[in-house]
Protein backbone atom coordinates (compact mmCIF):
# COMPACT_ATOMS: atom_id res chain seq x y z
CA UNK A 1 0.00 0.00 0.00
CA UNK A 2 1.33 3.51 -0.86
CA UNK A 3 1.82 6.05 1.84
CA UNK A 4 -0.56 8.74 2.76
CA UNK A 5 0.32 12.02 1.34
CA UNK A 6 2.43 14.22 3.94
CA UNK A 7 3.07 17.79 3.58
CA UNK A 8 6.41 16.26 2.44
CA UNK A 9 5.05 15.40 -0.83
CA UNK A 10 4.92 18.80 -2.06
CA UNK A 11 1.46 18.09 -3.80
CA UNK A 12 -0.37 21.27 -4.56
CA UNK A 13 -4.10 21.82 -6.09
CA UNK A 14 -5.37 24.60 -8.13
CA UNK A 15 -9.00 26.52 -6.17
CA UNK A 16 -9.90 26.50 -9.71
CA UNK A 17 -10.09 21.98 -9.83
CA UNK A 18 -11.65 21.24 -7.31
CA UNK A 19 -13.99 24.45 -7.09
CA UNK A 20 -15.21 23.75 -10.70
CA UNK A 21 -18.90 23.98 -11.21
CA UNK A 22 -18.76 21.12 -13.96
CA UNK A 23 -20.42 24.04 -16.34
CA UNK A 24 -19.45 22.81 -19.76
CA UNK A 25 -20.53 23.82 -23.44
CA UNK A 26 -23.31 21.40 -23.52
CA UNK A 27 -24.30 21.63 -20.33
CA UNK A 28 -25.05 23.54 -16.97
CA UNK A 29 -23.38 23.36 -13.66
CA UNK A 30 -23.93 20.45 -11.57
CA UNK A 31 -22.07 21.70 -8.48
CA UNK A 32 -22.92 24.59 -6.12
CA UNK A 33 -20.01 27.42 -5.56
CA UNK A 34 -17.35 26.44 -3.34
CA UNK A 35 -16.03 29.08 -0.96
CA UNK A 36 -12.02 28.98 -1.26
CA UNK A 37 -11.66 28.87 2.45
CA UNK A 38 -13.38 25.63 2.44
CA UNK A 39 -10.94 24.12 -0.79
CA UNK A 40 -7.95 25.27 1.57
CA UNK A 41 -9.39 23.37 4.78
CA UNK A 42 -10.53 20.26 2.60
CA UNK A 43 -7.53 20.19 0.89
CA UNK A 44 -5.06 20.22 3.96
CA UNK A 45 -7.13 17.62 5.73
CA UNK A 46 -6.60 15.32 2.84
CA UNK A 47 -2.66 15.96 2.89
CA UNK A 48 -2.37 18.64 0.35
CA UNK A 49 1.18 21.14 0.63
CA UNK A 50 -0.61 23.82 -0.93
CA UNK A 51 -2.97 25.75 -3.46
CA UNK A 52 -2.71 27.90 -6.35
CA UNK A 53 -4.97 30.10 -8.04
CA UNK A 54 -6.17 32.93 -10.74
CA UNK A 55 -7.06 35.88 -9.26
CA UNK A 56 -10.50 35.62 -10.40
CA UNK A 57 -10.55 32.23 -8.48
CA UNK A 58 -9.89 34.14 -5.15
CA UNK A 59 -11.24 37.54 -5.70
CA UNK A 60 -14.59 38.03 -8.76
CA UNK A 61 -13.51 40.11 -11.21
CA UNK A 62 -14.73 43.62 -10.65
CA UNK A 63 -14.59 43.35 -7.19
CA UNK A 64 -14.27 46.63 -5.10
CA UNK A 65 -11.38 47.54 -3.70
CA UNK A 66 -12.50 47.36 -0.02
CA UNK A 67 -14.08 43.61 -0.79
CA UNK A 68 -10.92 42.59 -2.27
CA UNK A 69 -8.85 43.11 0.74
CA UNK A 70 -11.59 41.67 2.63
CA UNK A 71 -11.33 38.45 0.84
CA UNK A 72 -7.71 38.22 0.61
CA UNK A 73 -7.03 38.59 4.58
CA UNK A 74 -9.75 35.73 5.02
CA UNK A 75 -7.96 33.18 2.91
CA UNK A 76 -4.77 34.39 4.37
CA UNK A 77 -6.30 33.43 7.74
CA UNK A 78 -7.35 29.90 6.33
CA UNK A 79 -3.60 29.39 5.30
CA UNK A 80 -2.20 30.32 8.66
CA UNK A 81 -4.18 28.12 10.08
CA UNK A 82 -3.94 24.82 8.68
CA UNK A 83 0.24 26.26 6.98
CA UNK A 84 -0.70 25.45 3.58
CA UNK A 85 1.74 27.21 1.34
CA UNK A 86 0.58 29.22 -2.19
CA UNK A 87 3.59 27.91 -4.17
CA UNK A 88 2.33 29.32 -7.55
CA UNK A 89 -0.13 32.26 -8.73
CA UNK A 90 -1.75 33.20 -12.11
CA UNK A 91 -3.96 35.86 -13.72
CA UNK A 92 -7.28 34.53 -15.01
CA UNK A 93 -7.17 36.67 -18.82
CA UNK A 94 -9.82 33.65 -20.61
CA UNK A 95 -12.59 34.05 -19.09
CA UNK A 96 -14.48 37.81 -19.17
CA UNK A 97 -15.61 38.99 -22.64
CA UNK A 98 -12.81 41.67 -22.92
CA UNK A 99 -10.43 38.94 -23.35
CA UNK A 100 -12.08 37.11 -26.34
CA UNK A 101 -9.13 38.15 -28.76
CA UNK A 102 -6.81 37.65 -26.02
CA UNK A 103 -4.75 39.42 -23.46
CA UNK A 104 -0.97 40.10 -24.22
CA UNK A 105 -2.13 39.58 -27.98
CA UNK A 106 -5.21 41.58 -28.01
CA UNK A 107 -5.94 43.17 -31.21
CA UNK A 108 -7.15 46.11 -29.29
CA UNK A 109 -3.76 47.87 -27.48
CA UNK A 110 -6.52 49.01 -24.92
CA UNK A 111 -6.92 45.86 -23.88
CA UNK A 112 -3.56 44.55 -23.83
CA UNK A 113 -2.73 47.60 -21.58
CA UNK A 114 -5.44 46.17 -19.36
CA UNK A 115 -4.29 43.02 -19.19
CA UNK A 116 -0.77 43.94 -18.39
CA UNK A 117 -2.21 46.12 -15.75
CA UNK A 118 -4.49 43.20 -14.42
CA UNK A 119 -1.08 40.55 -13.94
CA UNK A 120 0.69 43.91 -12.66
CA UNK A 121 -1.87 43.64 -9.48
CA UNK A 122 -2.13 40.15 -8.99
CA UNK A 123 2.43 39.84 -9.48
CA UNK A 124 2.28 42.07 -6.11
CA UNK A 125 -0.50 39.87 -4.61
CA UNK A 126 1.49 36.71 -5.42
CA UNK A 127 4.63 38.10 -3.87
CA UNK A 128 3.14 38.98 -0.75
CA UNK A 129 1.59 35.03 -0.25
CA UNK A 130 4.91 33.94 -0.81
CA UNK A 131 4.46 32.35 -4.33
CA UNK A 132 7.98 31.52 -5.69
CA UNK A 133 6.22 30.63 -9.19
CA UNK A 134 3.97 32.74 -11.89
CA UNK A 135 2.28 31.19 -14.51
CA UNK A 136 0.97 32.70 -17.77
CA UNK A 137 -1.73 30.30 -19.60
CA UNK A 138 -2.87 32.14 -22.97
CA UNK A 139 -5.56 30.73 -23.56
CA UNK A 140 -6.98 33.32 -25.46
CA UNK A 141 -3.46 34.34 -27.28
CA UNK A 142 -4.40 32.81 -30.63
CA UNK A 143 -7.38 32.86 -33.40
CA UNK A 144 -9.83 30.86 -35.16
CA UNK A 145 -9.21 32.24 -38.81
CA UNK A 146 -6.20 32.18 -40.54
CA UNK A 147 -6.01 36.35 -41.60
CA UNK A 148 -7.39 37.14 -37.52
CA UNK A 149 -3.72 37.87 -36.59
CA UNK A 150 -0.40 39.17 -37.38
CA UNK A 151 1.31 36.31 -35.68
CA UNK A 152 4.43 37.21 -35.85
CA UNK A 153 3.14 40.50 -34.39
CA UNK A 154 1.21 39.24 -31.82
CA UNK A 155 4.50 37.02 -30.55
CA UNK A 156 6.43 40.88 -30.53
CA UNK A 157 3.25 41.80 -27.55
CA UNK A 158 3.92 38.78 -26.18
CA UNK A 159 7.37 39.40 -25.38
CA UNK A 160 7.32 42.92 -24.85
CA UNK A 161 4.51 42.07 -22.11
CA UNK A 162 6.71 39.36 -20.31
CA UNK A 163 9.65 41.26 -20.60
CA UNK A 164 7.84 44.53 -19.25
CA UNK A 165 6.76 42.08 -16.22
CA UNK A 166 10.08 40.61 -15.70
CA UNK A 167 11.39 43.61 -15.49
CA UNK A 168 8.68 44.43 -12.85
CA UNK A 169 9.38 41.59 -11.18
CA UNK A 170 13.27 42.94 -10.48
CA UNK A 171 12.67 46.65 -10.25
CA UNK A 172 10.41 45.55 -7.12
CA UNK A 173 12.98 42.66 -5.69
CA UNK A 174 10.34 39.99 -5.85
CA UNK A 175 11.30 36.26 -5.94
CA UNK A 176 8.98 35.12 -8.31
CA UNK A 177 10.17 32.83 -11.68
CA UNK A 178 7.65 32.92 -14.86
CA UNK A 179 6.50 29.98 -16.42
CA UNK A 180 4.77 29.52 -19.27
CA UNK A 181 2.08 26.89 -19.83
CA UNK A 182 1.90 26.05 -23.59
CA UNK A 183 -1.27 24.46 -25.33
CA UNK A 184 -2.40 23.81 -29.11
CA UNK A 185 -5.96 24.81 -28.94
CA UNK A 186 -9.29 24.92 -27.01
CA UNK A 187 -10.62 27.63 -26.21
CA UNK A 188 -9.46 29.55 -29.32
CA UNK A 189 -8.77 27.21 -32.78
CA UNK A 190 -5.47 27.87 -32.30
CA UNK A 191 -3.63 29.35 -29.51
CA UNK A 192 0.17 30.75 -29.66
CA UNK A 193 3.10 29.09 -28.03
CA UNK A 194 1.08 25.79 -28.70
CA UNK A 195 3.84 23.19 -26.88
CA UNK A 196 6.90 22.64 -25.00
CA UNK A 197 9.50 23.01 -28.13
CA UNK A 198 7.17 26.56 -28.98
CA UNK A 199 7.69 27.92 -25.78
CA UNK A 200 11.45 27.28 -25.13
CA UNK A 201 12.30 28.64 -29.07
CA UNK A 202 10.12 31.67 -27.71
CA UNK A 203 11.91 31.87 -24.19
CA UNK A 204 15.27 31.80 -25.28
CA UNK A 205 14.58 35.47 -27.03
CA UNK A 206 13.43 37.24 -23.61
CA UNK A 207 15.17 39.76 -22.25
CA UNK A 208 15.14 38.41 -18.86
CA UNK A 209 15.41 34.29 -19.99
CA UNK A 210 16.52 33.21 -17.71
CA UNK A 211 13.85 33.92 -15.05
CA UNK A 212 11.18 32.47 -17.51
CA UNK A 213 11.13 28.87 -17.75
CA UNK A 214 8.42 26.02 -18.50
CA UNK A 215 4.79 25.02 -16.71
CA UNK A 216 3.82 22.10 -19.07
CA UNK A 217 0.54 20.08 -18.56
CA UNK A 218 -0.13 16.61 -19.06
CA UNK A 219 -3.53 17.19 -20.74
CA UNK A 220 -1.94 20.04 -23.09
CA UNK A 221 1.15 18.08 -24.67
CA UNK A 222 -1.04 15.28 -25.33
CA UNK A 223 -3.45 16.72 -26.95
CA UNK A 224 -1.11 17.81 -29.74
CA UNK A 225 -0.02 14.07 -29.86
CA UNK A 226 3.04 14.53 -27.86
CA UNK A 227 4.85 12.27 -25.70
CA UNK A 228 4.46 14.15 -22.27
CA UNK A 229 7.40 12.33 -20.69
CA UNK A 230 9.71 13.15 -23.44
CA UNK A 231 8.56 16.56 -23.20
CA UNK A 232 9.47 17.01 -19.91
CA UNK A 233 12.52 15.39 -19.99
CA UNK A 234 13.30 17.83 -22.66
CA UNK A 235 12.48 20.90 -20.25
CA UNK A 236 14.34 19.08 -17.65
CA UNK A 237 17.59 19.19 -19.88
CA UNK A 238 17.16 22.98 -20.62
CA UNK A 239 16.60 23.66 -17.14
CA UNK A 240 13.25 25.20 -17.52
CA UNK A 241 10.80 22.92 -15.78
CA UNK A 242 9.53 25.72 -13.09
CA UNK A 243 6.28 23.92 -12.70
CA UNK A 244 3.90 20.79 -13.50
CA UNK A 245 0.17 20.18 -14.10
CA UNK A 246 -0.46 16.81 -13.69
CA UNK A 247 -3.50 15.17 -14.60
CA UNK A 248 -4.66 12.45 -17.01
CA UNK A 249 -5.61 12.73 -20.86
CA UNK A 250 -6.90 10.05 -23.23
CA UNK A 251 -5.68 10.97 -26.31
CA UNK A 252 -6.10 14.08 -29.19
CA UNK A 253 -9.24 15.03 -27.99
CA UNK A 254 -10.98 18.03 -26.23
CA UNK A 255 -8.92 18.66 -22.84
CA UNK A 256 -10.52 15.99 -20.25
CA UNK A 257 -8.53 17.11 -17.34
CA UNK A 258 -8.84 13.72 -15.57
CA UNK A 259 -7.06 12.75 -12.60
CA UNK A 260 -3.68 11.88 -13.19
CA UNK A 261 -2.91 8.88 -14.04
CA UNK A 262 -6.74 7.98 -15.45
CA UNK A 263 -5.30 8.48 -19.14
CA UNK A 264 -2.19 6.78 -20.31
CA UNK A 265 -0.88 5.42 -17.01
CA UNK A 266 1.99 3.93 -18.65
CA UNK A 267 2.97 7.20 -20.15
CA UNK A 268 2.44 8.66 -16.03
CA UNK A 269 4.51 5.72 -14.66
CA UNK A 270 7.64 6.54 -16.93
CA UNK A 271 7.01 10.33 -15.93
CA UNK A 272 6.86 9.96 -12.64
CA UNK A 273 10.17 8.28 -12.64
CA UNK A 274 11.71 10.32 -14.26
CA UNK A 275 10.40 12.93 -12.03
CA UNK A 276 12.00 11.16 -8.80
CA UNK A 277 15.01 10.03 -10.05
CA UNK A 278 15.61 11.78 -13.00
CA UNK A 279 16.78 9.84 -16.47
CA UNK A 280 18.26 6.43 -16.00
CA UNK A 281 21.34 7.66 -17.26
CA UNK A 282 21.95 10.20 -15.33
CA UNK A 283 20.49 14.02 -15.41
CA UNK A 284 18.41 16.19 -13.48
CA UNK A 285 14.87 15.02 -11.27
CA UNK A 286 12.59 17.60 -10.64
CA UNK A 287 12.68 19.13 -7.41
CA UNK A 288 9.13 21.57 -7.41
CA UNK A 289 5.46 21.28 -6.68
CA UNK A 290 3.57 18.28 -7.97
CA UNK A 291 0.95 20.58 -8.73
CA UNK A 292 -2.35 18.73 -10.06
CA UNK A 293 -4.43 20.88 -12.73
CA UNK A 294 -7.44 18.26 -12.86
CA UNK A 295 -11.12 18.74 -13.15
CA UNK A 296 -13.28 16.53 -11.01
CA UNK A 297 -15.80 14.88 -13.62
CA UNK A 298 -19.09 16.73 -14.30
CA UNK A 299 -21.05 13.45 -12.86
CA UNK A 300 -19.53 13.49 -9.15
CA UNK A 301 -21.29 15.26 -6.41
CA UNK A 302 -19.06 17.29 -3.73
CA UNK A 303 -17.80 13.78 -2.16
CA UNK A 304 -16.55 13.03 -5.50
CA UNK A 305 -14.74 15.69 -5.51
CA UNK A 306 -12.95 15.36 -2.83
CA UNK A 307 -12.52 11.69 -3.35
CA UNK A 308 -11.33 12.49 -6.82
CA UNK A 309 -8.91 14.91 -4.86
CA UNK A 310 -7.89 12.27 -2.77
CA UNK A 311 -7.27 9.85 -6.11
CA UNK A 312 -5.00 12.12 -7.65
CA UNK A 313 -2.07 11.93 -4.55
CA UNK A 314 -2.74 8.54 -4.40
CA UNK A 315 -2.15 7.73 -7.90
CA UNK A 316 1.17 9.62 -7.79
CA UNK A 317 2.28 7.47 -4.85
CA UNK A 318 1.60 4.57 -6.23
CA UNK A 319 3.38 4.89 -9.38
CA UNK A 320 6.22 6.40 -7.23
CA UNK A 321 6.36 3.21 -5.68
CA UNK A 322 6.16 1.26 -8.30
CA UNK A 323 8.74 3.47 -9.95
CA UNK A 324 11.25 2.84 -7.27
CA UNK A 325 10.69 -0.84 -7.57
CA UNK A 326 11.32 -0.81 -11.25
CA UNK A 327 14.59 1.32 -10.41
CA UNK A 328 15.88 -1.21 -7.37
CA UNK A 329 15.32 -4.59 -9.67
CA UNK A 330 18.57 -5.80 -10.42
CA UNK A 331 17.10 -7.27 -13.76
CA UNK A 332 16.27 -4.00 -14.43
CA UNK A 333 19.33 -2.59 -14.31
CA UNK A 334 20.99 -5.62 -16.00
CA UNK A 335 18.17 -4.56 -19.04
CA UNK A 336 19.27 -1.13 -19.18
CA UNK A 337 22.72 -2.21 -19.48
CA UNK A 338 22.10 -4.24 -21.91
CA UNK A 339 20.07 -1.98 -23.86
CA UNK A 340 22.91 0.75 -23.82
CA UNK A 341 20.53 3.25 -22.19
CA UNK A 342 23.81 4.98 -19.92
CA UNK A 343 25.71 4.63 -22.97
CA UNK A 344 24.15 7.56 -24.22
CA UNK A 345 26.15 9.62 -22.05
CA UNK A 346 29.51 9.40 -23.48
CA UNK A 347 30.65 11.89 -25.69
CA UNK A 348 30.91 10.35 -29.39
CA UNK A 349 34.01 12.59 -29.73
CA UNK A 350 36.64 11.71 -26.95
CA UNK A 351 38.04 13.93 -24.02
CA UNK A 352 40.51 16.53 -26.13
CA UNK A 353 39.81 14.63 -29.70
CA UNK A 354 39.44 17.31 -32.37
CA UNK A 355 37.35 16.72 -35.44
CA UNK A 356 40.80 16.11 -37.42
CA UNK A 357 41.69 13.45 -34.76
CA UNK A 358 38.01 11.86 -35.44
CA UNK A 359 38.42 11.93 -39.05
CA UNK A 360 41.92 10.04 -39.01
CA UNK A 361 40.60 7.17 -36.63
CA UNK A 362 40.18 4.49 -38.83
CA UNK A 363 37.80 2.71 -36.10
CA UNK A 364 34.88 5.08 -36.51
CA UNK A 365 34.37 4.51 -40.91
CA UNK A 366 37.27 2.37 -42.41
CA UNK A 367 37.41 -0.27 -40.30
CA UNK A 368 34.10 -0.05 -38.68
CA UNK A 369 31.92 -3.01 -39.86
CA UNK A 370 28.71 -1.99 -40.12
CA UNK A 371 26.67 -5.19 -40.69
CA UNK A 372 27.94 -6.71 -37.69
CA UNK A 373 26.95 -3.93 -35.64
CA UNK A 374 23.14 -4.09 -37.20
CA UNK A 375 22.96 -7.54 -35.84
CA UNK A 376 22.69 -5.95 -32.46
CA UNK A 377 19.53 -6.49 -30.38
CA UNK A 378 18.76 -3.79 -28.31
CA UNK A 379 16.18 -5.70 -25.57
CA UNK A 380 13.92 -2.63 -25.81
CA UNK A 381 10.36 -5.25 -25.64
CA UNK A 382 12.21 -6.68 -22.95
CA UNK A 383 12.89 -3.60 -20.96
CA UNK A 384 9.64 -2.16 -21.59
CA UNK A 385 7.92 -5.59 -20.42
CA UNK A 386 9.94 -5.42 -17.13
CA UNK A 387 8.38 -1.33 -16.33
CA UNK A 388 4.67 -3.05 -17.30
CA UNK A 389 5.60 -5.93 -14.76
CA UNK A 390 6.38 -2.86 -11.93
CA UNK A 391 3.93 -1.24 -13.36
CA UNK A 392 1.08 -3.96 -12.61
CA UNK A 393 2.83 -5.08 -9.85
CA UNK A 394 3.76 -8.12 -10.30
CA UNK A 395 7.18 -7.85 -9.46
Amino acid sequence: MAAQPTKDDHFSFGLWTVGWRANDPFGDATRAPLDPVESVHRLNELGAWGVTFHDDDLIPFGTAAGERDKLIARFKDALAETGIAVPMMTTNLFTHPVFKDGGFTSNDRAVRRFALRKVARNIDLAAELGAQTYVFWGGREGAEYDGAKDVQAALDRYREGIDALAQYVLDQGYGLRFAIEPKPNEPRGDILLPTVGHALSFIAGLEHSDMVGLNPEVGHETMAGLNFAAGIAQALWAGKLFHIDLNGQKSIKYDQDLVFGHGDVTNAFFLVDLLEHGAPGGGPAYTGPRHFDYKPSRTEDMQGVWDSAAANMRMYLLLKERAAAYRADPEVQEALAYSGVADLRTPTLGDGESFGDFLADRSAFDDFDPEAAADRGYGFVRLNQLAMEHLLGAR
